[in-house]
């Protein structure tokens, strides 16, 4: 029974960001069809945070009204309309609409918001949801939502998603001379499958996460899905991410709960954190996901296809497998040490910052045209995306041991973070344009 509950957590984990990482994962194919182009990244962004509606609302439900949201029935409804949007994607996805004068991916657009809306308020249901499962399902259900980024880049790889060569063209000169003149420019080569056949994919995979959803709500209650593995609300406030829990409940108290006493007690004997710490964790976890969500993806083509589409598919294909690696390393090699964590969160920023710093370089960054820069591009996103991957769920197994409102405020504070980044990079993207694009077989370095 307990493996059983273990795939299903996982399976259950696969729906909670399928969606937008499988955007992410044929960006490579898609930037080169949609009229958006190099800036398309900048836009998701934006439109993903403003799907933070969904999340916002059940936020606000959790605060005003305790108990009254029932958190099955909107995870069966965000996962039905992932299911619908993501069969949607795959007819309308290219079609395009004009709106003041210039061609604009509307349809595509209208659908990603709706997907986002999906993964966004999976951040305050899903979390919680699983609460009702001993702790040690927590991290399972991690590495399957570091499987619904892994899985998609790895049906990218097999697409070959954006793979291009450079071609030597020739064009007339003049009307006088009559003589040709030599260009090189980027062709694109036809994947394996159509972009159409990958978004049906989503859609399959978004269908196990809602079968796994049902199985988990149909265990016996035998088992161990039961109020007594949790703190209740009434020991630990909605406020408990920013308080010590049970610091306003005496030991007469407790000993009224019944028979979950036991485990309460041992719950609340564990280590406390100061106001200060507990500051530094939330910190963290804006800090951390307004970097993988907001900043850094609005800019992964500038820093990337400078190099070729190869190094951008690669980078965004591989890091995905960063997830889920992050995440079966956490179950096994557990450090809650808020230093350790911090020095992972700098170590990670270090590699966001190279990745930022490559990007502000576009079309001549350092190494362009070299193996060695391709790797080192590509690397650094693997280890953005590993470092920070840690740290994302290593601070949810702390908070998670607090209470459920320290898990829900906690998926608050992501999406925060989120709306942050991408709200702060739409601007330099697409305002102010400091970031330049340019064709990888034609861009002439001075190095």
């Amino acid at each position: 029974m307990a493996l059983l509950v273990h795939v299903l957590a996982c399976a259950f984990g696969l729906g909670s960001w399928v969606a937008v990482n499988g955007l992410w994962v044929e960006l490579p194919l898609i930037v080169n069809t949609l009229p958006e182009g190099w800036d398309l990244p900048s836009y998701l962004t934006v439109i993903i945070q403003l799907a933070n509606l969904g999340p916002l609302l059940v936020t606000l439900m959790y605060k005003l009204c305790p108990g009254r949201l029932k958190e099955r029935i909107v995870i069966y409804s965000i996962l039905s309309i992932g299911i619908l949007s993501c069969i949607l994607l795959a007819f309308f996805w290219d079609k395009t609409t004009t709106v003041a004068g210039a061609s604009r991916s509307t349809a595509f657009f209208i659908i990603t918001f709706f997907l986002s809306l999906v993964d966004c308020t999976s951040s305050v249901t899903f979390l919680p949801f699983m609460m009702q499962l001993p702790a040690k399902y927590i991290t399972t259900y991690f590495i399957g939502e570091g499987l619904s980024g892994f899985i998609p880049g790895i049906v990218a790889l097999g697409q070959s998603v954006g793979i291009t060569k450079c071609v030597n063209s020739s064009q007339t000169a003049g009307n006088q001379t009559g003589g040709d003149t030599w260009s090189s420019h980027t062709e694109n080569l036809p994947p394996n499958f159509s972009t159409e056949v990958f978004f049906f994919l989503l859609a399959a995979m978004m269908c196990i996460s809602l079968a796994a959803f049902v199985a988990l709500n149909r265990l016996p209650q035998t088992f161990e899905l039961s109020s007594e593995n949790l703190v209740p609300e009434t020991v630990a406030s909605v406020s408990s991410g920013l308080e010590n829990p049970g610091a306003e409940t005496d030991g007469e108290d407790l000993k009224c709960q019944g028979e979950g006493a036991a485990q309460i007690n041992l719950l609340l004997a564990g280590p406390k954190h100061s106001v200060y710490q507990l500051t530094f964790i939330y910190f963290m976890v804006v800090w951390v996901n307004g970097a993988t969500n907001g900043v850094l993806p609005s800019v992964q083509t500038y820093s990337c296809k400078p190099y070729g589409n190869l190094a951008y598919h690669l980078s965004a294909a591989l890091a995905s497998v960063a997830n889920p690696v992050a995440c079966t390393i956490a179950m096994f090699f557990k450090n809650r040490s808020l230093v350790f964590l911090g020095v992972l969160t700098a170590l990670g920023t270090g590699f966001g910052s190279y990745n930022m710093a490559m990007a502000a370089m576009s079309p001549c960054p350092l190494l362009q045209g070299s193996v060695v820069g391709e790797m080192i591009i590509v690397l650094s996103w693997l280890f953005f995306t590993g470092t920070l991957s840690y740290v994302k769920v290593m601070v949810g197994v702390i908070l998670r041991d607090r209470s459920h409102s320290a898990l829900v405020w906690c998926g608050a504070a992501a999406q925060i973070g989120s709306l942050v980044g991408s709200v702060t990079m739409f601007p330099l993207v697409n305002v102010y344009q400091l970031f330049k694009s340019g064709d990888f077989c034609s861009t002439k370095c001075p190095y």
